[in-house]
């Protein structure tokens, strides 16, 4: 599917390492974009050093929706109306998004900005939730992360926030060595992929990332 009308994507990375997989599932969603047509704007909050802690100057203030915050969040969420579609891409802790990609949240999606309008200034934008999941496919956690965050992101956030279209995609197998909880709940952990096996399985996780980014972009929907 190609794009000549400028459309923009904004990629978030949330991992403090620039060699890891989720990162580097972000430059390749980035290039898969693209080549799409698309213009990337990649936030790495990491490399940027953005600081995921609430504070003062990004606090809500429920008497003042034109609040301006920081010269920091500011400028995200500049980033944000400059884009058609918001690819976070973040490694799954305990089920949910790691605290850098929640603070990010927390900070820049703030009262007045996200919500907090009859008229949505997000609406119209669409999202897809790159989640990279250690656990194998075949682990029974995974139905039950893919809920939590169909729940947590496209429910309690985009929703709340008036975005049009936002998925969530787990993507387990992120690990070189496998591991899947027993019917017992006991960890079982196998021996790391090596060689040809190794380059073969993460050549295999990069078509399935690649692919839920091919099916999101098709389903690109006009209003009726």
């Amino acid at each position: 599917m190609s794009h000549n009308d400028s459309r923009t994507a904004l990629i978030v990375v949330s991992h403090h390492r620039a060699d890891s997989l989720t990162a580097h599932i972000a430059r390749r969603t980035a290039t898969q974009l693209e080549d799409a047509g698309y213009a990337v704007d990649l936030l790495d909050l990491t490399a940027e050093g953005f600081d995921p802690r609430m504070n003062t100057a990004d606090q809500p203030d429920w008497n003042d929706r034109d609040k301006t915050y920081s010269p920091e969040v500011e400028d995200h969420m500049r980033r944000i109306l400059a884009a058609d579609l918001i690819i976070p891409v973040f490694p799954i802790y305990w089920g949910y998004a790691p605290a850098l990609l929640k603070g990010w949240v927390d900070r820049v999606w703030n009262y007045g900005f996200a919500y907090g309008r009859s008229k949505p200034k997000l609406a119209g934008k669409r999202m897809l939730w790159l989640g990279l999941a250690g656990a194998t496919a075949d682990d029974m956690i995974i139905p039950a992360i893919q809920t939590m965050l169909d729940t947590q992101l496209s429910g309690a956030i985009a929703y709340y926030c008036g975005v049009s279209d936002s998925r969530t995609v787990v993507l387990p197998d992120a690990e070189e060595r496998p591991q899947r909880l027993d019917a017992e709940g006991k960890l079982e952990i196998g021996d790391a992929v090596q060689g040809a096996a190794r380059d073969a399985h993460f050549a295999d996780f990069e078509r399935k990332a690649a692919e839920h980014v091919s099916d999101f972009l098709a389903a690109d929907r006009v209003p009726a």
